[in-house]
């Protein structure tokens, strides 16, 4: 008894130093990808000497890759492996990094951008990928929730560390921190060991069919985070109602706290219920800053809805893994995460559109109905029973 309990005791430790290893790495990854946010419009604009679209067309080249590349990328790590493909990520990251050290048009910027896309979905996918290889059944969303976070800091702290070497050093300086960072996160990932799969050989499948109906809930649900995003700062300040800084950082703090504290609940309650009350939620928040019109109000609505959204992710993520094959969940995590890409391309200029047309607060409605669809969808694919389908399929 005492034998098992220590290997047992060996084990876990060893999952818990793969899982911060996992989370290093994508930290890394992201800090290089937040660093040039403050940089590269400025010099597209300065040195390069182009417009706005330029500015635009170089700022989602990566997105546009990542979209593409995400199910292939699942597949490639149930098949190759998944240290394999997400070191090659953290690579193709670093020499995009030391990519902008050379460009100097927009070509060649869009170049960069699409090897820093192709990588970092190769790297955070097959991580997700590794993540559900090695969490418990009973935790699985809530360490895919968990992992999720080490995105959200390393885009969270890079454009102040960007912005910080950008007045002290110029451009230089931030582009060579956009290769040494994911360096690092190379160097991490180095050292951990993967474990075969013991399950179906890997398929692939461009948009495999578990991925659809939670990727959608997922496009809709984003909208609420690319409004706050672009459109927070003016509806406040159209509104007389303070800075829109200070919402947006309760809404950060919020969304990280949720995750650490309440990331077990889709595993507890299910996955479509938590999901339905995290849309639900979402949506309050934002009518919450579109109709407060003062700056209490909007911090409520921010608190509100970061605590919402930050469970949309990760319980519609189980449901992808609840319901695919054993051989195809890379595929199909690739493919479900391929939708937030997707919901930010569309919901950015679409939201924007209704912003111009009919004003910001009709604009935050607007993205409070997509997020209340998206609960309601969750509430609908849980209730068409993706933990059943998940078990037929492994009997």
């Amino acid at each position: 008894m005492a034998q098992t309990q220590a290997l047992a005791g060996t084990r876990d430790r060893g999952l818990a130093l793969t899982f911060i290893g996992l989370w290093a790495t994508v930290f890394c990854a992201f800090l290089a990808l937040g660093a040039v946010l403050p940089a590269l419009p400025r010099f597209v604009r300065g040195p390069v000497g182009a417009g706005d679209f330029a500015v635009g067309l170089v700022v989602t080249a990566s997105s546009i890759a990542a979209l593409l590349t995400r199910p292939v990328a699942g597949y490639l790590a149930e098949a190759r492996g998944r240290r394999r493909v997400m070191l090659a990520g953290a690579a193709l990251m670093a020499v995009g990094g030391a990519g902008y050290l050379f460009a100097a048009s927009v070509p060649a910027l869009v170049g960069v951008r699409l090897v820093l896309g192709l990588g970092e979905a190769c790297m955070f996918t097959s991580g997700s990928v590794w993540v559900i290889l090695i969490a418990p059944p009973e935790r699985r969303g809530q360490l895919i929730g968990w992992y999720g976070v080490s995105q959200w800091f390393g885009l969270t702290l890079g454009p102040l560390v960007g912005s910080a070497l950008l007045g002290m050093s110029g451009y230089q300086a931030v582009w060579a921190f956009a290769a040494l960072a994911p360096l690092a996160g190379v160097a991490v990932c180095a050292w951990l060991v993967d474990r075969p799969s013991l399950g179906a050989r890997a398929a692939f499948h461009l948009l495999p069919r578990p991925a659809i109906g939670p990727g959608l809930a997922l496009a809709l649900a984003s909208s609420g985070y690319a409004t706050l995003a672009a459109f927070v700062v003016l509806l406040l300040a159209r509104q007389h109602a303070g800075n829109g800084a200070v919402p947006f950082a309760i809404f950060a703090a919020s969304y990280v706290g949720t995750r650490f504290a309440l990331g077990h609940l889709p595993d507890r309650l299910g996955p479509g219920r938590v999901g339905l009350v995290a849309g639900l939620g979402e949506a309050a928040g934002l009518l919450l800053i579109a109709l407060g019109g003062s700056p209490w109000t909007a911090a409520l609505g921010a608190l509100v809805m970061g605590t919402g959204f930050s469970l949309v992710y990760p319980s519609l993520a189980l449901m992808v893994i609840r319901g695919s094959r054993e051989g195809e969940r890379g595929a199909a995590i690739g493919a479900y995460t391929s939708f937030w890409d997707l919901g930010l391309a569309l919901s950015g200029p679409g939201i924007g559109t209704v912003a111009a047309a009919a004003g910001y607060t009709v604009a935050f409605e607007t993205a409070a109905v997509c997020a209340l669809v998206a609960g309601l969808l969750s509430a609908g694919l849980g209730l068409a029973g993706y933990r059943s389908t998940s078990t037929s399929r492994s009997r």
